[in-house]
């Protein structure tokens, strides 16, 4: 019986593990398409993945996702391309976080410009569908580690 038991543990936790790697990589791709999305200006796709409520900060202000999807499709920046060196991702239930180390090439006010950021980015999954509710910039040199 205790090997029965024993045995059911461990393969209802080798389930479990799968199934938040698949999650993490699920997540790690949408972060990924979200960026080529930015970069190739696609709005409507943005607009789906964009919970109404969310959030954007910047090095430059704070807004939600209608000034955002404006600004993109404007291109008063233009998200031109996102390096991304690196990620961490924890799935929370129905919440994910993932933190990516970048380097963002971007035209912004009629200039190239390359920065490194950490970029914390806060899913949720609604109606079976994850959904953005923040994303936040933050400034970091190039030799900013994420620690997993």
């Amino acid at each position: 019986m205790k090997k029965i038991i024993l045995g059911l543990v461990l393969l209802f936790t080798g389930i479990q593990t799968a199934f938040s790697q698949d999650e993490k990589q699920e997540i790690v791709d949408l972060s990924k398409t979200k960026w080529e999305w930015m970069a190739n200006k696609e709005v409507a796709k943005l607009a789906e993945l964009f919970d109404e409520e969310s959030k954007f900060v910047h090095m430059s202000g704070s807004w939600e996702k209608a000034r955002e999807l404006e600004i993109i499709e404007s291109g008063s920046i233009w998200y031109k391309e996102a390096k991304i060196h690196d990620t961490d991702v924890e799935v929370h239930g129905d919440t994910a976080i993932i933190w990516s180390r970048i380097t963002l090439v971007a035209h912004v006010r009629g200039n190239d410009v390359s920065n490194e950021f950490t970029v914390t980015e806060i899913f949720q999954k609604k109606l079976n569908q994850w959904k953005l509710l923040d994303l936040t910039f933050s400034s970091v040199r190039d030799t900013h580690v994420l620690e997993h």
